[in-house]
């Protein structure tokens, strides 16, 4: 009740509620008024009125500062030494309001005890509370037109009258205000980087035929961790031609100025990519930005080969896996249908103890599974035939033994993709080698089956088994070598199984690779301050002066090299290599490794940093067992391609960082759609 009449102010000293510390008690007659004493507004100050509408208001009170409503709300609760500066909820029952602030209250406390608040006071900021609207949506992907649902702006309106409610423009100028910020941020912390990035480029599909390029950079820093940031989401038009995109590349490359740092680049297996590979390493070549000319440049995802050879199991297997799928669905039809089948497992006398269970067809793991299970039943299934004439498409014989067959190939992929994420995260490039030389391996065997069914799928998979090995098994047997735990006897091991009396001039390949790096590596070191080998690969014919004298001068350190090798002085690589084999145990961490043993291999251990983070496989565990590809939600695909840009690298970079003190666990990049 609001009362216009003025009066003499009376003590207020004996009244007990802290609301009285922002209001003026005045007497006109028999009544009394409480006047705000920040915005003049005259409330019911009567004993009977009780003083909850006085809250209320103090709540609501434009002019009064966010400090002095958190210090209201905490004098209300149990009194501390100090007073949080906590935003204001109003509820309309007084009880759940003195719960969720008692709640609130002491998550924020035990916040303080962790370190991780300071208690402070200070006035509402709107700038800073709007970046903070701006980040909840970036790292959490939520719409930006949520600003402008009605419920959150009842809900904000309730919880900070202070706060100037925003628009879809402007909550979109904030995002591309923290991208930018955020990019500044990283393009220091990249330029400073004493090792080589490597990167990788995924495809994501929007609407109407729009594609965008994900180019995302992998390095290892100078604490020895291995980091994945995404430098740009590039929409890609459908017009674009293979030169277009290599140009793009190059450009996004020269914008964060690490095309002299470039060491490798990972794609999917594809002619379009080995197009554009093929371009942007002849750019590099030719301003002599890569070592040993470029060997180890071209990489294609393992992840991505071991999908391929799947799509092409799967296929094959269509039909069969159409019956067992529908079989399960009958078997699971009906209770009595059920029972029935579980009389046919009790004769049949099968001991699984698995339940039979559906696939997700977008998930070729959950495929596997459950034909896995279901060939366990396979006896069952076929007595349940015999004696129910309503079930008719048990697959046959000569199907379950195919399904068995193929089984056995999608488990090996399974198990081989699993290593490859172990824990969900990135692995570094030494993994990978043993895999998919066991993959190598039984694919010789598959080709070799009696059934034509069975080897012809075998050697349909090989041939695009064999494109990827081309590519990539330098580089793999490279990282293996840096495994301290393998050496050259991992190469010595599987080359003789998969090149029998070529394993010789094979194993001398991968040895002539090594020492060719190691020697590029050697004369770039002494030529940059930090080790990290950059200007030697400066082309004569661009650049500064500074950079054409430096690189006048590099067959001078080759000279140095050459010489001191013809003095028997054994390089960091002969050391490494003639000594003993570190044990191999589950704990191993092989950047911790290299970090302790940096000193004793100065120019080794700077190969190994570059070597080590080349991305093997750029997708996350969840992606690598997918069917389909990876989908920009409808929302994210209306955007403009800016925004779009800044909204998905944003979070990336905000995810990392929130992770960057737990190198235990790692974040992927969100993925909308499948």
């Amino acid at each position: 009740m609001e009362i216009s009449d003025e009066g003499v102010i009376v003590n207020s000293s004996r009244l007990k509620s802290v609301v009285w510390n922002d209001f003026d008690r005045v007497k006109k007659g028999d009544t009394y008024v409480a006047v705000c004493r920040h915005c003049k507004k005259k409330l019911s100050g009567s004993s009977t009125s009780g003083t909850s509408h006085l809250r209320n208001h103090l709540i609501r009170c434009r002019r009064r500062t966010n400090h002095d409503i958190a210090q209201l709300l905490s004098t209300k609760g149990k009194k501390k030494e100090a007073t949080l500066a906590i935003p204001s909820f109003n509820f309309d029952q007084e009880q759940r309001k003195g719960e969720m602030f008692n709640l609130v209250h002491a998550r924020y406390e035990q916040q303080i005890n962790d370190g991780t608040v300071s208690v402070v006071h200070s006035n509402f900021d709107d700038k800073r509370s709007r970046l903070d609207l701006a980040r909840m949506i970036i790292l959490h992907g939520y719409p930006l037109s949520m600003v402008e649902h009605v419920g959150f702006r009842l809900f904000v309106k309730n919880l900070q009258p202070l706060f100037e409610l925003v628009t879809f423009n402007q909550v979109e100028a904030d995002c591309i205000e923290i991208y930018q910020k955020e990019k500044q941020k990283l393009y220091e912390v990249v330029d400073k980087l004493r090792g080589k990035i490597s990167l990788s480029a995924d495809t994501w599909a929007a609407k109407e035929d729009t594609n965008y390029l994900s180019l995302t950079a992998h390095f290892i820093d100078d604490d020895w961790q291995l980091k994945r940031k995404v430098l740009n989401f590039l929409m890609v038009d459908p017009s674009h031609t293979e030169d277009m995109i290599s140009e793009m590349i190059m450009t996004s490359l020269m914008d964060w100025d690490i095309d002299r740092k470039l060491f490798s680049m990972t794609f999917d297996s594809s002619s379009t990519h080995d197009n554009v590979v093929n371009r942007i390493r002849d750019r590099l070549s030719q301003n002599r930005f890569l070592l040993c000319n470029g060997q180890l440049f071209d990489v294609r995802c393992a992840a991505n080969i071991i999908k391929l050879m799947v799509q092409d199991a799967l296929e094959a297997l269509s039909e069969i896996t159409h019956k067992i799928r529908e079989s399960i669905r009958y078997v699971r039809s009906s209770q009595a249908t059920q029972e029935k089948f579980n009389e046919m497992v009790q004769l049949v006398r099968v001991e699984c103890q698995k339940c039979l269970c559906l696939d997700n067809p977008l998930l070729w793991n959950s495929t596997y599974f459950m034909l896995e299970v279901a060939l366990e039943y396979k006896d069952a299934f076929s007595l349940l035939q015999e004696h129910d004439p309503v079930y008719i498409i048990c697959p046959s014989d000569i199907e379950w033994s195919r399904a068995s067959a193929i089984t056995s190939y999608l488990k090996l992929f399974v198990e081989v993709c699993n290593i490859f994420f172990i824990g969900s995260k990135y692995q570094t490039a030494n993994v990978y080698f043993p895999e998919i030389c066991d993959v190598h391996l039984q694919l010789i065997e598959w080709c070799q089956n009696s059934d034509a069914y069975i080897s012809s799928l075998a050697l349909k998979m090989k041939s695009k088994f064999d494109e990827y090995w081309k590519n990539c098994s330098l580089a793999l047997a490279v990282a293996a070598i840096l495994d301290p735990r393998f050496k050259m006897k991992l190469v010595e091991y599987y080359y003789p199984q998969i090149y029998d009396t070529s394993a010789k001039d094979c194993i001398d390949i991968v040895s002539n690779c090594m020492k060719a790096l190691y020697n590029g590596h050697a004369i770039c070191s002494p030529l940059d301050s930090h080790g990290q080998g950059t200007a030697c690969q400066v082309g004569g014919s661009g650049g500064g002066g500074d950079d054409e004298s430096r690189d006048r001068l590099t067959g001078f350190d080759r000279f140095l090299h050459e010489t001191s090798q013809s003095q028997n002085t054994k390089s960091d690589l002969d050391k490494y290599l003639e000594e003993p084999l570190f044990p191999r145990n589950m704990d191993f961490n092989i950047l911790n490794w290299w970090k302790v043993h940096t000193p004793r291999y100065p120019i080794l251990s700077m190969m190994a940093r570059n070597i080590l983070s080349i991305p093997m496989s750029k997708v996350s565990l969840e992606s690598a067992f997918s069917t389909g590809d990876r989908t920009l939600d409808r929302y994210r695909s209306s955007l403009r391609s800016a925004t779009v840009q800044a909204l998905m690298c944003a979070q990336d970079w905000i995810r990392n960082e929130s992770e960057d003190s737990k190198p235990s666990s790692h974040l992927a990049l969100c993925c909308y759609g499948n």
